[in-house]
C-alpha cells in the first residue's frame, strides 16, 4: 500500500468512527436528508470503482449504508428497542 493509500485509508477510518459515535445519537436525522446521502453515497462508490478508487470506493459504500441504517432507525416502528438495549 502506498502512504497516500494509508493517508485515505486512516482519513476513511476517522470518519467511521465519527459515524458509529453519531449513532449514539437518540434521534436520527430526517429521511430526506438520509436519503439524499445514501443515493449520492453511491453514485460517488459507482464512480470510484469506475476509476479504480479503494479507498474512495468502501468510503462510499460504508457511508451509504450508514445512510440506509438513519433511514431504518427514521421508519422503524415506535417503540421498538435495539438489540442488546434494556428496558429502563
Amino acid at each position: 500500500m502506498e502512504p497516500l493509500q494509508l493517508v485515505g485509508v486512516g482519513g476513511m477510518s476517522l470518519i467511521v468512527v465519527g459515524w458509529l459515535v453519531s449513532l449514539r445519537s437518540s434521534s436520527p436525522p430526517p429521511v430526506g436528508l438520509s436519503s439524499l446521502y445514501a443515493l449520492g453515497s453511491t453514485l460517488l462508490a459507482a464512480y470510484a470503482l469506475a476509476i479504480g478508487d479503494p479507498v474512495f470506493t468502501a468510503l462510499n459504500v460504508l457511508a451509504a449504508l450508514f445512510a440506509g441504517l438513519n433511514i431504518y432507525r427514521a421508519v422503524r416502528p415506535p417503540g421498538r428497542r435495539d438489540a442488546g438495549q434494556e428496558a429502563g
